[in-house]
């Protein structure tokens, strides 16, 4: 299974009714995709959108229907259209249940960094900030090595997001929480031993007796 995939289906299981839901660039916008057409989420895009449905087909694009990258979408019965200062007041608010985001690296303690590499042309901050500091739970979707170098760092090299740790890190080869503040190895991918998973991960992992496997 295609390492994307993974994650966002990961992801999707993470959902409950009724949770007004962001997706950032990337990665999360996949989560959509996975979502049991049974459960009801809200999906806000930070650029004014509650409701936010499949990519439209060809030729049905609406060039003011986009999502956080840029990239048409379109809007579901009942959506609910907004300024941008009003999208920041419910981000802002605490409103968000919850917020999926990409991420460069994620460091022990749950620290996020996801915005900027010094040195690179970067377009700035964008929403991160506010995600991570204002919505209710914070869940990263990432792969977890990229170039062969762990993600999963013992201390963020970066430039960090937020003060605030995240939730949950969801990757083609694990999901990570931080009870107490510590990286904990909660379920491994499909077809994935505990053992390669420490071996690409530069972070200390507390690992419990017995990890499950994800269930995709």
């Amino acid at each position: 299974m295609d390492p994307q995939i993974i994650i966002a289906r990961r992801v999707a299981q993470e959902l409950r009714s009724g949770n007004l839901v962001n997706l950032g660039i990337g990665i999360p916008t996949l989560v959509a995709n996975y979502v049991p057409s049974d459960l009801k989420v809200f999906f806000q895009s930070e650029n004014g959108l509650i409701g936010t449905g499949p990519i439209p087909e060809q030729g049905m694009a609406h060039p003011l229907l986009t999502d956080a990258g840029g990239r048409p979408i379109s809007a579901l019965p009942g959506a609910a259209t907004f300024d941008s200062a009003m999208s920041f007041g419910l981000i802002r608010g605490g409103h968000v249940d919850i917020t999926v985001l990409g991420g460069l690296q994620v460091d022990a303690h749950g620290l996020l960094a996801n915005w900027m590499i010094p040195g690179k042309m970067v377009p700035g901050m964008g929403g991160a900030m506010d995600l991570v500091s204002g919505a209710k739970r914070v869940i990263v979707a990432m792969q977890h090595a990229a170039k062969g170098k762990s993600k999963i760092v013992a201390k963020c090299s970066l430039p960090l997001t937020s003060a605030r740790p995240v939730n949950l890190v969801v990757t083609d080869m694990a999901v990570i929480g931080f009870p107490d503040g510590k990286a904990t190895l909660l379920e491994t991918a499909p077809g994935v031993s505990v053992g390669e998973v420490l071996a690409l991960t530069e972070a200390e992992l507390t690992i419990p007796d017995h990890v499950p496997e994800m269930k995709l």
